[in-house]
């Protein structure tokens, strides 16, 4: 059996425009040809997965909002789901509050930002392609960010975003003071945190336990902090040229970066999965 290959979406398999290169749709296809499941692993909720993905025959199952959601995309119903205690965010949202950052929540079926710190996403200095996919995602909400934690049913996933690093050490601290909660990034202006429990390894593992495949058989790809706990499960953890030094760090392998289709060019050298000669 060919085993499934997790791969991290924005700065991993796609490019920093949010676009698919030719080449990593040439995978896509090469993966169906194989019977080999493609498998989206990212910090997004499933609802931001690009279209080209979700309805490419190669994907049925992704891993979302870092492992909270385990999802088949065919069926539209989520296998494994892992969620925030709402005290806890109330709680840790009223010691960072102050600070000049966003609290996204990834929540049911969306991303949702209170509307008094949208500004905050316009003043980032990032790619304006990232920017405008974050609005995209995102719902900007009249509520105040207490209120929408409440009323929302089920929150997977909490995003923050800064803008200085005195900022960023607070939250840091915040989320470290709290051993309920997990810390990644996937920026060089954000941190995310997760319930324990709810990061990429874990879903990739249980992905692989309900598929009947061992984690050491598949092949991950990642550039950020969030895509280690996957890089180190799997049996061929993959960095991309453009990763961060920590990600690299974890992996087993590099690969050329996001723009030059470091995906589908590992998956396609002599003897992978993807080889013309396999």
């Amino acid at each position: 059996m060919l085993k499934p290959v997790f791969v991290d979406m924005d700065d991993t398999f796609l490019t920093p425009e949010k676009t698919i290169t030719p080449l990593n749709r040439k995978a896509l296809d090469l993966a169906y040809e194989r019977g080999i499941q493609f498998v989206p692993c990212t910090g997004r909720n499933y609802t931001g997965l690009p279209d080209e993905l979700v309805h490419h025959p190669s994907v049925r199952y992704a891993v979302c909002c870092n492992g909270a959601i385990v999802r088949d995309l065919r069926e539209n119903r989520n296998l494994r789901e892992v969620t925030m205690d709402r005290a806890l965010l109330h709680d840790l949202w009223h010691q960072i509050e102050g600070l000049e950052i966003t609290f996204d929540l990834f929540a049911d079926n969306g991303v949702f930002t209170a509307r008094d710190r949208w500004h905050i996403i316009d003043e980032m200095d990032i790619p304006e392609g990232t920017r405008a996919m974050l609005r995209r995602v995102r719902v900007r909400c009249n509520q105040s960010t207490d209120e929408m934690i409440d009323s929302v049913h089920s929150i997977y996933r909490v995003n923050i975003f800064y803008l200085t690093e005195q900022d960023c050490l607070a939250v840091r601290r915040a989320i470290e003071a709290r051993p309920q909660l997990t810390l990644a990034s996937s920026f060089s202006c954000n941190l995310e945190t997760t319930q324990v429990g709810a990061d990429k390894g874990a879903g990739l593992t249980w992905l692989c336990d309900y598929l009947g495949v061992s984690p050491k058989d598949v092949i991950a790809f990642g550039d950020s902090s969030n895509d280690i706990p996957m890089l180190r499960v799997a049996g061929d953890g993959v960095a991309m040229a453009n990763a961060f030094p920590e990600c690299r760090a974890a992996a087993d392998h590099t690969t050329t970066s996001c723009e030059d289709s470091g995906v589908a060019r590992y998956l396609m050298r002599e003897g992978a999965p993807l080889s013309a000669r396999v």
